[in-house]
């Protein structure tokens, strides 16, 4: 149960209650354990309601989760961070492969409901996936989830920024629009900020779709498996947040060539040297550009004279 502890130690950051603002302990707790802070659903009231807040929407039935399955490949006593695990559809299947399962759900009642079931993991932290420290993720630890929308996007990115190679494979269900986008490559209509910041980190892969008739409750939009094979860092952006603010700055206005968005962002002297620094045509767009080129951009935007 080492890796296990490990792991408990990177979702342990405190977080704030909401009752005037003091800094609280996470809640861990095991198998039989209870939560400190959660309360027993009623018998008479049966699982816990949805929080529409959360966006939480639950799969349906193990059945779904067969691609995500398929591409992580777990096996007995692989370690496994389950992001999200809501009803315990997905948990039930990564424990039924032997696998040691740590799962991170921010709604206490859940986590509840989740430790009272036969197919409970071997932990559960009651926490804030976003608090996440992952540069002390234990390696290797393979990482799955079904991501509220409201914030996968920052989930992705802080997963690549800080686990590397820490987990060898990492798969999530995401909405298919945010997929698009993950997977996008140059001159993709979906190709974004996102899609370049991905690229230097990991490879991206559409592992399948699922319909708004695959959770409960369905919700308004189509939804994506994205399967992450995290690689080392693309030269030169090692600096993840520096490199971010780079692409975001050549992508803050699509529709317009790289010379006016950056002009936009750092002042039209200093955009066109950059450009010219690192051989770029300025009358290209962001969406036009493979990472290496935005590494060129990079490089020539952090040279003193630029």
């Amino acid at each position: 149960m080492k890796g296990i502890r490990r792991i408990r130690a990177a979702c342990d950051r405190p977080r704030r209650t909401a009752a005037a603002g003091r800094r609280a302990p996470l809640c861990h707790y095991g198998p039989g354990e209870t939560p400190l802070r959660a309360t027993p659903p009623s018998r008479k009231a049966g699982r816990p309601a949805l929080d529409k807040r959360l966006g939480q929407h639950h799969l349906l039935h193990g059945g779904l989760c067969r691609p995500l399955l398929e591409f992580l490949l777990p096996v007995a006593g692989d370690r496994v961070l389950e992001i999200g695990p809501g009803g315990g559809v997905l948990t039930a299947e990564l424990v039924a492969t032997g696998a040691r399962v740590l799962t991170v759900e921010l709604d206490a009642r859940w986590a509840f409901a989740l430790a009272a079931t036969p197919s409970r993991p071997a932990a559960i932290a009651v926490a804030d996936a976003l608090d996440i420290v992952w540069e002390r993720l234990p390696a290797p630890t393979l990482v799955a989830g079904n991501l509220p929308y409201g914030v996968g996007t920052a989930l992705v990115e802080r997963f690549l920024r800080g686990a590397g190679e820490r987990a060898p494979r990492a798969a999530f269900l995401l909405q298919s629009e945010v997929v698009d986008r993950l997977v996008a490559e140059p001159g993709d209509g979906a190709y974004g900020s996102l899609s370049v910041l991905v690229a230097a980190r990991a490879r991206a892969l559409r592992l399948g779709r699922l319909g708004p008739a695959a959770f409960r409750p369905r919700p308004k939009v189509e939804s994506s498996y994205v399967g992450l094979i995290p690689h080392p860092p693309v030269a030169g952006t090692e600096d993840f947040a520096a490199f971010a603010a780079t692409v975001r700055a050549a992508f803050a206005q699509r529709r317009k060539t790289l010379r006016n968005s950056l002009a936009s962002a750092w002042g039209r002297e200093r955009g066109e040297r950059a450009l010219a620094a690192a051989g770029i045509p300025p009358e290209l767009r962001a969406e036009r550009l493979g990472v290496e080129q935005f590494v060129a951009l990079h490089r020539a935007a952090t040279v003193p004279e630029c």
